[in-house]
């Protein structure tokens, strides 16, 4: 079966261990990882710190490769941010934690996953038996979590339209609001222009009748 399986690490050296012992060896008795990232969440961001895909060398997985770069890419993002407290929200509206999970979407999940300051390794991976590639990561101290492979390609390929149709309704939004707020700037610069040319004719008559004044005196 065709997992993605995330490790968050507590020790940070442990990840940088973990992902090139797969690099070095992704084909294993019982399990074959085609791509794997090394990731770490800081600030609410996840920034990639190093990453291989085997499709490279064989280009013979190259339909595989960009599951792990996509999903990422969403957890990363708008959409990603925005289902990092969902769950949380989810599960103050049912029983229990355990009913939230069982109601959460695999991103949803995978958001939660992901834990500011630590460092997590999510590969791509073909296993003959369940649970290879989970026991082989279990000598570390981390904790593993694992997903059907096909169940989130279908999730991230959806997520990615939902994001897409979210920019543009943002982008519509904000041209719409710009175009408003230059209406409302223009009628102010034009009643600014409109007043200064009233000072100005103003001040103008105000010194013509003074020099008028002033020659009325003298004669």
């Amino acid at each position: 079966m065709e997992k993605i399986i995330t490790a968050v690490f507590k020790v940070e050296s442990e990840g940088y261990q973990a992902l090139t012992e797969l690099k070095n060896a992704p084909v294993a008795g019982n399990f074959f990882v085609s791509q794997a990232v090394l990731v770490k969440k800081e600030n609410g961001r996840i920034m990639v710190l190093d990453s291989f895909d085997t499709g490279y060398e064989t280009a013979d997985d190259t339909a595989m490769g960009g599951l792990i770069g996509a999903t990422i890419g969403i957890l990363g993002g708008p959409l990603g941010i925005l289902l990092g407290g969902s769950l949380g929200a989810l599960a103050g509206s049912t029983f229990d934690t355990g009913d939230a999970l069982d109601n959460a979407t695999i991103l949803e999940r995978m958001t939660e996953v992901f834990v500011d300051g630590e460092v997590a390794l999510m590969a791509l991976e073909q296993e003959t038996e369940e649970g290879a590639a989970k026991n082989y990561l279990s000598k570390f101290n981390a904790s593993v979590v694992e997903e059907d492979a096909a169940e989130v390609a279908e999730e991230v390929r959806h997520a990615a339209e939902v994001q897409k149709a979210m920019e543009k309704e943002a982008r519509k939004q904000l041209r719409a609001e710009k175009k408003e707020d230059r209406k409302l700037a223009i009628a102010e610069h034009r009643e600014k222009i409109k007043a200064d040319f009233a000072e100005r004719k103003e001040k103008r008559a105000e010194k013509k009748a003074a020099k008028e004044a002033a020659k009325e005196a003298k004669a």
